[in-house]
């Protein structure tokens, strides 16, 4: 049972490990609503970038197809499939890649959703998993309601809790704030520098 259930364990991390790539790696990250995917697709048509979707996204409205809430029993599944699909993209991009969030999100709202659970292995690889820069997205824009969205009083302790898991993990990023053309000029900026300096 030992060697098996260490199998078991070295196979989920092995699905957690952020693969090499030369890109550079950007990430959106922030509460509900708050405008992530619409800059992040925007910022990857500007550079004719790869865009990574938000895995639990996807996996959240096809649990909602079959009449069933997510539970903290999603959490690992979720999180291996953000980091298959960034794997599976990354060697596809050329010059960047853009990622509408990643393993450090989804830790956030694990601890956040399921604080009596532990993920020790997701929250190995968010510190350890490596991006150029992440854009932390602020909650001054109208909230949006959808299906999958549960939380439109909590966006403000949601942002401090994505930004001090940022500190913590001693992460590079920017706080984004305003209209999407304010956001967009800001991060495009900061992208610039960052292929400039590649170069």
């Amino acid at each position: 049972m030992g060697s098996i259930g260490y199998s078991r364990r070295h196979a989920m991390e092995h699905r957690l490990k952020q693969q090499p790539s030369k890109c550079i790696k950007i990430v959106l990250i922030g509460p509900e609503s708050t405008g992530k995917t619409t800059l992040a697709l925007k910022l990857a048509q500007h550079y004719q970038a790869v865009f990574v979707p938000e895995y639990s996204r996807i996996y959240a409205e096809n649990q909602l197809l079959c009449n069933r809430s997510l539970t903290k029993d999603d959490v690992m599944p979720i999180a291996e499939g953000q980091m298959q699909l960034e794997n599976s993209l990354a060697p596809k991009a050329d010059t960047v890649l853009v990622c509408d969030t990643d393993l450090l999100e989804t830790q956030v709202y694990a601890e956040t959703y399921y604080a009596e659970a532990l993920f020790p292995e997701l929250e190995k690889y968010a510190r350890q998993n490596t991006y150029d820069l992440y854009f932390l997205t602020n909650v001054d824009v109208p909230w949006e309601s959808d299906k999958v969205r549960d939380k439109p009083h909590h966006r403000e302790s949601m942002l401090l809790a994505f930004e001090n898991a940022l500190k913590a993990c001693d992460k590079p990023y920017v706080l984004l704030t305003g209209p999407t053309k304010e956001r967009f000029a800001l991060a495009t900026k900061h992208i610039d520098a960052i292929v400039q300096h590649r170069r």
